[in-house]
């Protein structure tokens, strides 16, 4: 277990660049988050795997652009988009492998989205499939306005799914559902493989960890309670902080946290 960044923090800085400059300040754990077509192939696809050599960086998982239309793509009524939408998310997936990710982060359908649970279900076991000949399991993320903002929802997409379920505990966005992070573990403890960080206040539900409320000491030792063994990623908004080195110091921050659990 490892505290790394996402690139997402410095968007719309391009992808790359944003992988170089947490790589030059040291981030050891990276989270690639996509953000346009031209990103899962050459050459800018080759610029990141030679900064991921370069440096040595694990890249424990990707997160696709396509969050704001997965509803659409693969959640919709209209049976032969999701198909489509299937050979889309291959190049996710042959992305992902050439990182070394073995996980790949989706949103998935909106609250309003005119699916029954049981058809959201099988499409996302189906989109699972997919990915394991590349090794790369597909993550339900919990996010706010979304089905899976439902801690119930997730629980009840693990019985049906089995085994293979899993999860991506992202702290804002629960805070944002109004939910406690507990609700999350508590409901999901074998379930969650990834987990995104960030710290809150009264007045921002997203700021640099070790500058909020968040109490980090009892969330790492409840994890280890769970006996959780992914890596931990700070994901935040780029609004959200204003010093360029914030994301990186924040991981030193839990690292310290982290260990003092261990």
């Amino acid at each position: 277990m490892r505290i790394g960044v996402s690139t997402s923090c410095f968007y719309p800085m391009e992808t790359e660049l944003s992988f170089q400059t947490l790589a030059e300040q040291g981030v050891e754990v990276c989270e690639v988050f996509f953000n346009t077509w031209s990103e899962l192939e050459e050459p800018i696809l080759r610029r990141l795997l030679k900064i991921k050599d370069e440096y040595a960086i694990h890249v424990p998982a990707v997160h696709p652009f396509f969050s704001f239309a997965e509803h659409y793509l693969l959640f919709s009524e209209y049976e032969r988009r999701f198909y489509d939408a299937l050979d889309l998310f291959e190049k996710y997936f042959e992305a992902a492998q050439a990182l070394g990710a073995k996980i790949l982060i989706i949103h998935g359908a909106k609250a309003n989205t005119p699916v029954d649970d049981k058809l959201y279900f099988e499409r996302f076991a189906k989109l699972m499939e997919r990915g394991k000949p590349y090794g790369v399991r597909v993550a339900q993320e919990n996010v706010v306005h979304y089905l899976s903002e439902s801690p119930g929802f997730l629980a009840a997409m693990g019985e049906y799914i089995g085994d293979d379920f899993s999860v991506v505990l992202d702290i804002k966005q629960a805070l944002r559902a109004g939910r406690c992070v507990n609700e999350y573990i508590e409901t999901l403890p074998e379930s969650i493989v990834h987990v995104h960080l960030s710290d809150y206040t009264p007045a921002k539900d997203c700021v640099p960890p070790g500058e909020g409320e968040f109490d980090f000491k009892q969330f790492f030792k409840r994890m280890e309670e769970i006996k959780y063994g992914g890596e931990y990623i700070v994901e935040l908004y780029r609004h959200s902080f204003t010093d360029e080195k914030s994301p990186a110091r924040s991981a030193d921050f839990l690292s310290k946290y982290l260990h003092k659990n261990m």
